[in-house]
């Protein structure tokens, strides 16, 4: 578990903490997390198998959808599968380098949704305030240039983290105060210089969560402004429809993120950060794929579609 060295020890095995303050919710807890976790992956893996079948969905909306479909199973898996182990393991440990591989995943993932809301904000906007334009502004280059570039710049400022947190001496507690590893309890845990991880978490802090939050409310303030100025009723009625699904779940990732990684390290509270952990690497990819089919009639036509027995009705 520690490893020698002439002047300290250091630690190459993590204790996640979990939810072992409440062992009497441990079966509960076990199957809330199993449910949740096959709802996302089915639920997600549907989104992407309708949308890649069905040409009638092959628009940006539903492109950039598919993308958002694939960060979410990247999120959770990345952290249900070691949470539903350590909830029937006496002990939840996690090795340092399987802990650097959670915590790249889980911010790859995160921060691309953060990002490519942005950019669904973005389509909407195009979609609802310049429709004759929409097919020409959004063209499949530019889509295909959009969802690269979402992924590679949070690929790269992923390995940014990563790799600082890498660099990082670890002498013991050796105790993370969570389900599972991200930068806050780990940082709390470093026994070197966390000058260099704690300014690039506040840069992408201020990147991810505020200037993307503030770009995503500046596309809907011109939407609803562009919605309420149509004559027809039933014109008003659809596009608040199509943004409304885009806009929950905007609320519910946002919401907890800023919960878990806008605040100073000094009032971290690692019950508060938990309930977030919740939301945003189980809750929220769950509820995705159900915000997007039942709230959708495009999406739910061609489900139906796709399934075998209404096909021989």
């Amino acid at each position: 578990i520690l490893m020698a060295n002439p002047n300290q020890t250091l630690v190459t095995e993590f204790v996640l903490e979990g939810f072992s303050e409440h062992t009497g919710l441990r079966l509960l807890l076990l199957g809330s997390f199993l449910s949740l976790y096959a709802v996302a992956l089915t639920g997600n893996a549907v989104i992407i198998v309708l949308v890649s079948l069905t040409n009638s969905l092959h628009s940006p909306m539903y492109f950039f959808l598919c993308n958002l479909a694939t960060m979410d199973i990247v999120c959770t898996s990345s952290v249900l599968p070691k949470v539903l182990v350590g909830l029937v393991s006496p002990e939840n440990t996690i090795s340092f380098q399987g802990c650097m591989a959670q915590l790249f995943f889980l911010i790859w993932s995160l921060s691309s949704e953060l990002l490519l809301l942005t950019v669904m904000a973005y389509d909407r906007y195009v979609a609802i305030c310049f429709p004759l334009h929409y097919s020409s502004r959004m063209s499949p280059r530019l889509c295909g240039a959009l969802a690269i570039g979402v992924w590679g710049i949070c690929a790269l400022n992923t390995s940014v983290h990563t790799g600082l947190m890498t660099r990082l001496s670890f002498c013991g507690p050796r105790v993370i105060t969570h389900f599972f590893c991200e930068i806050p309890p780990l940082l709390l845990l470093s026994c070197s210089p966390t000058h260099v991880n704690s300014i690039m978490t506040l840069l992408a802090d201020a990147f991810y969560g505020c200037l993307n939050f503030l770009l995503t409310l500046l596309s809907y303030g011109c939407i609803v402004s562009s919605i309420l100025r149509m004559r027809s009723a039933e014109g008003r009625r659809k596009a608040f429809s199509t943004c409304s699904s885009h806009l929950l779940v905007v609320s519910v990732l946002y919401s907890s993120v800023f919960c878990a990684y806008i605040s100073p390290a000094s009032s971290y509270s690692p019950e508060r950060n938990k309930v977030s952990g919740v939301l945003y690497s189980a809750l929220s990819p769950a509820l995705n794929p159900l915000i997007y089919t039942l709230r959708n009639q495009e999406v739910r036509h061609a489900l139906w579609r796709l399934l075998p027995f209404s096909r021989h009705q």
